[in-house]
């Protein structure tokens, strides 16, 4: 394990220069075959499903800043996703994070349920829960924390006790904290899921996901269906990705230090009712989120006091800075809708259950001057 500081690990993670050129940056290599000297001999690359040099540097460059051995990439976060999954058979069971992103619980639902899987959802915040849940068929615990969009968080360290006690798998996805503010790996987590898109990626320009873990027979099945399924990456895709994280500490620093700035803003608005951030004192779990977390974010979801849809519209369509859109971790502000964008597959019901209203509204922010993120909302809000 390298003793460098994460900044350092950050900016040279998976670089190497080009042995043909001394290029400081990994080429793209733009290429599906590779040229062999005789059947079955080869310099490491066969054919890009498989391996590719531009993938093979990213992939080390998400295992060294997530602390872990192995790395491997996917098309997107959906598809890395997947790919735990498949590690199952019929009849295991999952325990699942009632509050978690509308997609995953889409590809859980929709998907993967009509091939025997099934899945528990509880409240991951007490792990007496996730513990009262496990049976002998449970083979993996998935979590998000902070969670989306609720901001839930769970603790990883104790629920760790609880996966291997059962001796099964507990994956986190980790794309809302990011590798810059929170290492799953070091708590105890046997697999990392990221959505690349986001802050690894961090402009808004590709779409990827990822996957880190240390035992070397949970990465050789995963790479084993990441190259039989084939959900991989691009070069050009890959090369993004890597650019992306060689910025990602200092685009972290400005996401956390806009973040307690809006959250403290949107807190003390008369006509706002609740904010989810989990850098608050008073957050469900903010001893927990201290420890494991450097520091707490930008993604923050509100609510007015006035509830209702078409206030939350109005908001929505009034701001000038934060852009209406789905996706988060760019650099610049964005504002969604969740209950009609990134969770409209969650039944309305599951939603209000868990404290997903329809007045919800969540907030990516960016790393634009705070003051005038401020007077956005300001304006937008009344």
């Amino acid at each position: 394990m390298s003793t460098q500081k994460l900044a350092t690990k950050i900016i040279h993670a998976g670089a190497e220069p080009d042995p043909s050129t001394g290029a400081i940056m990994t080429p793209i290599y733009q290429t599906s075959t590779y040229v062999q000297e005789a059947p079955g001999v080869n310099k490491g690359y066969e054919y890009a499903r498989s391996q590719n040099p531009t993938r093979k540097a990213l992939e080390t460059a998400l295992a060294v800043i997530e602390n872990g051995k192995h790395g491997l990439a996917f098309s997107s976060g959906v598809a890395a996703t997947d790919a735990v999954i498949k590690l199952l058979n019929p009849g295991d069971e999952v325990i699942a994070a009632q509050d978690m992103y509308g997609g995953t619980y889409r590809l859980f639902t929709k998907v993967f349920e009509k091939y025997g899987i099934k899945f528990i959802y509880v409240d991951t915040t007490d792990v007496q829960n996730v513990a009262a849940a496990v049976t002998a068929k449970t083979k993996l615990i998935w979590i998000e924390t902070p969670t989306n969009p609720l901001m839930n968080i769970t603790d990883i360290h104790a629920v760790s006790k609880i996966s291997r006690a059962a001796n099964a798998w507990l994956c986190v996805d980790n794309t809302f904290a990011s590798p810059y503010l929170q290492n799953p790996l070091d708590l105890g987590a046997d697999i990392v899921m990221h959505s690349s898109t986001k802050y690894l990626g961090g402009h808004s320009d590709v779409i990827q996901g990822a996957l880190i873990m240390n035992d070397d027979s949970l990465r050789e099945q995963l790479y084993f269906l990441q190259k039989s399924c084939g959900a991989v990456p691009g070069p050009m895709d890959c090369f993004l990705v890597l650019r992306g994280i060689k910025t990602l500490h200092v685009r972290m620093k400005q996401h956390c230090e806009n973040g307690y700035v809006v959250a403290h803003f949107l807190r003390k608005h008369p006509n706002v009712e609740k904010v989810y951030w989990c850098g608050f004192a008073d957050h469900p779990n903010y001893n927990i989120a201290k420890i494991q977390m450097r520091a707490f974010g930008g993604m923050m979801s509100f609510t007015l006091k006035d509830d209702s849809i078409e206030a939350a519209h109005k908001v929505l369509s009034s701001t000038k800075l934060f852009a209406l859109a789905e996706s988060l971790g760019g650099v610049e502000s964005l504002i969604n809708h969740p209950a009609s964008m990134t969770h409209a597959s969650i039944p309305r019901d599951e939603r209000i259950r868990v404290g997903l209203t329809d007045g919800l509204i969540r907030l990516s922010v960016g790393i634009e001057d705070a003051d005038d993120l401020v007077e956005d909302l300001k304006q937008a809000i009344g």
